[in-house]
């Protein structure tokens, strides 16, 4: 997700932004709701989505807002919708979601126009849900505005609650031996607020995984493994520029670069 310093919004603004924050925080469910996430081998998935906001470089305002939906469990692209959007709210820590998700809502709006049939049936957010502040992330907020299973997955630590990237982390994330290893990040208070999960055999970077909506922390650290090919969940690095430090694995197709603010393609439109 895009994290570009602009002014800070205005107290006003702030105060509508938590009272807004709070509402919708009590909407969350945090436990599996559809079958499929209670199967082992998610059997009855078949749409996995991924959403990102990137900001073209060099330019805090200008960002392209993308959404693709991948086969599951092959892991191929079926549908992708990449749109240049001005970013006009100020960015604030913590506030990332007032930002960024109208036009993630606005791209899943446009799929189910477009193509009902390939909506997903479950999103991978790169960002933080429960592992937020207040509990209530990106992911949090998109699932709860779109009623859709919502995972976040973030690349660095949100430290909160205690939670710090120090001495001990490093400890336990060099602990992390095999792809699918894992630990909780339980904070000073006791709450879990995610997992760290090492994402592939060939990186020993982890993931943070946390609750959206509509998924249990089991379900989704279980998914992102599953979608994993090289560090990066594919739902979430097929909409990157690609780079194979950042990612794991080689260079992802530039999918932005060559179609932000085209027409959204579907399987009828592909190449």
């Amino acid at each position: 997700m895009a994290e570009e310093a602009v002014a800070q919004p205005p107290e006003e603004t702030l105060s509508l932004w938590k009272r807004e924050q709070a509402l919708l925080k009590a909407r969350v469910v945090d436990r599996d709701t559809e079958a499929w996430q209670r199967d082992p081998a998610f059997s009855g998935l078949h749409r996995v989505g991924g959403v990102d906001v990137s900001f073209v470089k060099g330019d805090s305002v200008r960002a392209c807002a993308s959404l693709v939906v991948l086969s599951y469990p092959e892991l191929e692209v079926v549908y992708e919708d990449c749109r240049m959007v001005s970013l006009t709210a100020p960015y604030l820590s913590g506030f990332l979601a007032f930002r960024e998700v109208p036009f993630l809502v606005d791209a899943i709006q446009r799929l189910q126009q477009k193509e009902p049939g390939l909506m997903p049936q479950v999103l991978l957010v790169d960002g933080n849900g429960r592992l937020h502040p207040r509990g209530f992330g990106v992911a949090c907020h998109l699932g709860v505005l779109t009623d859709l299973p919502c995972v976040g997955v973030a690349k660095k630590l949100l430290q909160v609650d205690g939670l710090e990237n120090d001495a001990l982390h490093k400890d336990k994330i060099r602990l992390l031996r095999a792809g699918g290893d894992s630990f909780p990040l339980t904070g000073g208070s006791g709450a879990v607020w995610g997992v760290a999960l090492r994402s592939h055999e060939r990186s020993t970077k982890p993931l943070y995984v946390s609750v959206g909506h509509r998924v249990s922390l089991d379900s989704a650290v279980r998914l992102t493994r599953s979608c994993c090919r090289f560090r990066v969940p594919e739902p979430v690095r097929q909409q990157e520029p690609g780079s194979t430090e950042a990612n794991g694995g080689p260079r992802a197709r530039p999918r932005r670069a060559l179609r932000c603010g085209q027409a959204p393609r579907g399987p009828q439109s592909r190449p």
